[in-house]
């Protein structure tokens, strides 16, 4: 079993930063990749990021690619979401997830266990 806590979230102004985070417990996670998506009003929930825990292998979205960086703290078990030139339409609800796939997947449903998600709004 996995809990997963997301803090972070706010108000921001478009080309702002924030950077969010998600506790992790539960159970060791060198087997373990850890996503961030991010859900908006009226459209399905989206990949964002990436990280295979064991390895540091990350991967991103396109349209957050070059703005965004994923990192974990590994003694602390914490996951981050780094957010640099944020853009309106970044706003969205934004969730820590992980999988017992020790690999990079995109795919929501791949993910077995999820965060409370955490509201980001970036205003123009």
């Amino acid at each position: 079993q996995v809990q997963l806590v997301e803090s972070g979230g706010g108000l921001v102004q478009a080309g702002g930063s924030r950077r969010l985070s998600c506790a992790a417990s539960g159970r060791t996670f060198s087997s373990v990749a850890m996503g961030w998506f991010r859900q908006a009003p009226g459209k399905e929930r989206e990949f964002v990021a990436s990280l295979i825990w064991s390895r540091n292998v990350t991967y991103y979205a396109d349209s957050v690619k070059g703005r965004f960086t994923i990192s974990r703290d590994n003694a602390a078990n914490m996951v981050y979401l780094q957010m640099n030139s944020l853009k309106p339409e970044d706003t969205a609800v934004y969730y820590c997830a992980a999988t017992y796939f020790s690999m990079i997947v995109t795919g929501p449903a791949a993910y077995d266990y999820w965060g409370q998600g955490t509201q980001v709004t970036v205003s123009s």
